[in-house]
């Protein structure tokens, strides 16, 4: 049964971050994330898949140039997979602009700070260049927002992942007051992905979420078109990761 708006909260699903009503994005809004100084980011979403069992050694080599790294530009999050693809790390940057990117890793390269050597390890990488939902909760520092992390990804058809997040934006108000989350589609890279971050405290967390979602019909969000592959990833962020 739906909750009355007098209703009062529950204590055990409320959000952690930093609060206030979640706001609803109405139909004519635009997709522009803004930081103070009136600064849209975009977000690099690097993801390596590794040799078998080199996770552990990887994530060491990582944090130990990470301080560095970090004082050049933002890290948002770094996690490693649990489910789903095995033997991969996903790390997420966060930057004002494609020349600002360009302009830390020359510097970063030509200081001997980043990146970190794991040559030996490395079999592929990927590297997207997303841009975030005006819904999103905040991603300028770090968050304690659980030791599981769901990450999303759909493939919709092409010219369509757009409306998409659009019409995701429009419908997630009530699934984000649960708890939160973030949404992004592709810009530069793979095109016409659409990506889902959902934190979770610990797996019965999820489970719980995902209970009083589906009853109430609150997600998943309905879009008009489907899209034409899906991937999830399950996550464990990494001692050093601010999304923790």
């Amino acid at each position: 049964m739906r909750r009355n708006r007098t209703d009062p909260p529950r204590p055990d699903v409320l959000r952690d971050g930093p609060a206030g009503v979640r706001r609803g994005l109405p139909r004519c809004a635009t997709l522009t994330l803004t930081f103070p100084g009136g600064v849209r980011m975009i977000y690099e979403l690097r993801t390596y898949n590794l040799t078998a069992n080199s996770v552990p050694e990887v994530e060491r080599r990582f944090a130990e140039k990470i301080e560095a790294r970090t004082k050049l530009s933002p890290l948002v999050g770094f996690w490693h997979t649990e489910i789903g693809p095995l033997n991969q790390i996903v790390h997420l940057w966060a930057y004002e602009s494609l020349q600002q990117r360009a302009d830390v890793r020359t510097r970063a390269i030509a200081d001997g700070i980043w990146p970190p050597d794991i040559t030996e390890f490395a079999v592929s990488m990927e590297s997207d260049i997303l841009l975030g939902s005006p819904v999103n909760d905040p991603l300028d520092g770090p968050r304690e927002w659980g030791n599981l992390y769901e990450l999303r990804m759909y493939t919709f058809p092409s010219g369509t992942v757009r409306s998409v997040m659009q019409q995701f934006s429009e419908q997630a108000a009530k699934r984000l007051e649960m708890y939160p989350g973030c949404f992004f589609m592709s810009d530069l890279g793979q095109l016409n992905r659409f990506y889902q971050l959902w934190p979770y405290k610990d797996w019965a967390h999820r489970d719980e979420m995902r209970a009083i979602y589906l009853k109430e019909g609150i997600w998943p969000a309905h879009t008009d078109v489907s899209a034409v592959h899906q991937l999830v990833r399950h996550m464990v962020p990494a001692s050093f990761s601010p999304l923790h």
